[in-house]
């Protein structure tokens, strides 16, 4: 028990801490365009992804009354996602930002049509969460947990800007590298 909490702990401060869509346009926002408008873009973004958080919710405890056996195969996907997300995050480089409208209406959009979002969730509803006999209550309580530290995510983002976008260009190799392993950890500890 103390093993899969600690693996879906680190699941889920490297994804949602690691750069993202959502942790990309923050940083991006506020940088470019300062903290009124960055928060007019993150208030979007936290609003797509309550919504897109409760869908997955409902989405992933009904499939899990009506056919159990779903959440078993989702495991094993759930871990080939982490290990591709492992993958593409240690060999991913910084890119440079590009243009982006900065509005609530982007960050909303960005954050519901985000795949990394939707496999995020997903995967921890089915690998960790359901399997640990979680109803829907439980289900809701990390929901509100899981967009509480992404809110947090997308604020550090915003706020370390220019700071945290030199400090990964300096030294993306290691940090990627570091959050890979971790990942690659989390997806053996799912099929365990």
């Amino acid at each position: 028990m103390l093993h899969t909490m600690l693996s879906y702990i680190a699941y889920v401060l490297v994804t949602t801490f690691t750069p993202g869509p959502n942790n990309i346009m923050s940083l991006y926002s506020v940088s470019t365009a300062g903290w009124k408008k960055g928060c007019e873009v993150i208030s979007g973004i936290f609003t797509g992804f309550s919504l897109l958080t409760i869908s997955i919710i409902i989405f992933c405890h009904e499939l899990s009354k009506y056919v159990p056996e779903i959440v078993g195969i989702l495991k094993y996907i759930g871990a080939a996602y982490i290990v591709w997300l492992a993958v593409h995050i240690a060999k991913s480089t910084p890119s440079e930002s590009q243009g982006h409208s900065i509005t609530f209406k982007s960050g909303f959009f960005l954050s519901i049509s985000n795949v990394k979002v939707i496999l995020f969730l997903i995967t921890v509803y089915t690998a960790y969460i359901i399997p640990s006999g979680a109803g829907l209550f439980e289900m809701f309580a990390h929901g509100v947990i899981i967009v509480a530290l992404s809110a947090v995510s997308w604020f550090t983002w915003g706020t370390a800007g220019a700071i945290l976008q030199k400090f990964l260009k300096e030294h993306y190799i290691p940090f990627n590298i570091v959050m890979a392993i971790i990942l690659l950890w989390c997806a053996v500890s799912i099929l365990k």
